[in-house]
């Protein structure tokens, strides 16, 4: 069971857990909130669509622009660019996972008619941006081990997750299949890909015995998997459709889901239809 938290929004996503407070992006209204346990409370105002959201080592809010493609820092009060993202960027940035030292990486929806691979960035923290992984079919939700030792990506319209072991200088290496919901075939469309695939894998989280939680944009809710593919838990979210999740509050069992309408019903003028749902699950986050 869960409970909605909040409601009034437009279009929720990339929710984290930090500093004893929630944040999420919300994509139509083109702010940044914080819920402090009892009020939701606007950030900040991205004109270019909010979506991946981290914090630099010294706490600051780092935020994914995602139509103008740009990496944003919070900064005494206003927003500074860090990093262009468009020069290896075809489609929208999307989103993030900030590592411990700082390191940004961003996954971006590539080129979708017809459906291609694309890049999942890295920038550093001296500015520079990189390509971190190729072949990635709209690198999606993404989350690294708090050891830093695994990058894990959810790629939406391959029906998989992805997993990297990363480096000490945060480079990414020996690729592997964790999870495969769909046939292990490229897809040339987003039908295809909506048509073949058991899930949409969209935004991810991790527990502590290292298993991913992922949001299902098909509409299913939140399933919590093993590697390999088994099931291990599953949140039903009703009429809602689950489009990212964190786990996160005082114990970290608390989790937290950014939801809406199917995806063929949402609207981009700022209609609000999208809410903040909470349930408690058995396992607390690995980052716990």
């Amino acid at each position: 069971m869960y409970d909605v938290l909040g409601e009034g929004f437009s279009f929720t996503e990339a929710p984290r857990w930090h500093d004893g407070a929630l944040w999420f992006s919300d994509f139509f209204k083109h702010t940044v909130y914080r819920w402090d346990g009892s009020v939701f409370h606007p950030v900040c105002h991205v004109p270019g669509r909010p979506s991946g959201l981290g914090f630099s080592p010294a706490g600051e809010l780092m935020v994914v622009s995602m139509v103008d493609r740009k990496l944003l820092r919070l900064h005494d009060g206003s927003l500074e660019v860090l990093a262009e993202l468009s020069e290896h960027c075809p489609g929208l940035a999307n989103d993030m996972w900030v590592d411990a030292v700082g390191r940004a990486y961003i996954g971006n929806d590539g080129l979708t008619r017809p459906l291609q691979s694309t890049v999942l960035l890295r920038r550093d923290p001296d500015g520079s941006v990189v390509v971190a992984a190729d072949d990635l079919v709209v690198p999606n939700g993404i989350i690294i081990t708090p050891d830093g030792t695994e990058l894990f990506v959810a790629e939406s319209f391959a029906g998989r997750v992805s997993a990297y072991e990363v480096r000490k200088d945060g480079s990414l290496t020996n690729r592997r299949s964790w999870v495969n919901l769909a046939p292990p075939r490229p897809f040339t469309s987003l039908a295809e890909a909506r048509q073949h695939s058991l899930l949409i894998p969209d935004g991810i989280t991790l527990d502590a015995h290292r298993n991913l939680w992922i949001a299902d944009a098909a509409g299913s809710g939140v399933w919590c998997f093993a590697e390999g593919g088994r099931v291990v838990d599953h949140l039903d979210t009703g009429p809602y459709t689950a489009y990212s999740a964190v786990l996160g509050g005082s114990d970290g069992k608390t989790l937290f889901v950014t939801a809406g309408p199917p995806l063929d019903d949402i609207k981009e003028d700022g209609t609000e239809q999208a809410v903040i749902l909470a349930a408690q699950v058995n396992v607390p986050a690995a980052h716990f």
